[in-house]
């Protein structure tokens, strides 16, 4: 299976029979009709040790451009979307273990009550751009001691091979 392939049979699997897309990674516009989103902050335990960080090294964005963490092998790095009805835009800059093979995309806010106000909810995305499967390879190759990791980048080989 192709990246496309894997792409189109995830919007399949999470029900989006209202999908639209033009193609893919790399293409311009796609919109998944309902994705559960979640939401995290770097005051949490298990994020304490990585303070303001993502993935990437950089600083989490909250602002009109926001920080999203997610399994890179279904939004890889780089991915830019919008939430139905908000005005802000997300890029995929960040992953967590709890997120790996998952469907879910979890947002990053600044504190512990606008997290707790978002708690868990399903929405419709557009995504604006697709990120880079050979990026995220890229970035969490080196990185494959953690499990979770080496998981996301054996899915993401996989699906090359396909």
């Amino acid at each position: 299976m192709n990246i496309r392939s894997a792409i189109l049979a995830f919007m399949a699997a999470i029900g989006c029979a209202s999908c639209a897309s033009t193609g893919g990674p790399n293409s311009h516009v796609s919109h998944i009709s309902s994705v559960k989103t979640t939401a995290y902050t770097e005051r949490e335990k298990d994020h304490l040790i990585y303070g303001r960080s993502s993935a990437l090294g950089t600083q989490l964005k909250y602002g009109s451009v926001r920080s999203a963490a997610a399994d890179w092998s279904v939004f890889p790095v780089g991915t830019v979307f919008k939430i139905d009805g908000e005005p802000f835009t997300y890029e995929v800059d960040d992953y967590g273990s709890a997120l790996v093979g998952t469907n879910t995309i979890d947002l990053y806010k600044p504190s512990k009550d606008a997290m707790k106000q978002w708690g868990a909810r399903k929405v419709g995305i557009q995504v604006v751009k697709w990120g880079s499967f050979s990026r995220s390879l890229a970035i969490m190759k080196p990185r494959t001691n953690n499990n979770y990791i080496q998981r996301m980048v054996e899915r993401i080989e996989r699906s090359w091979r396909s």
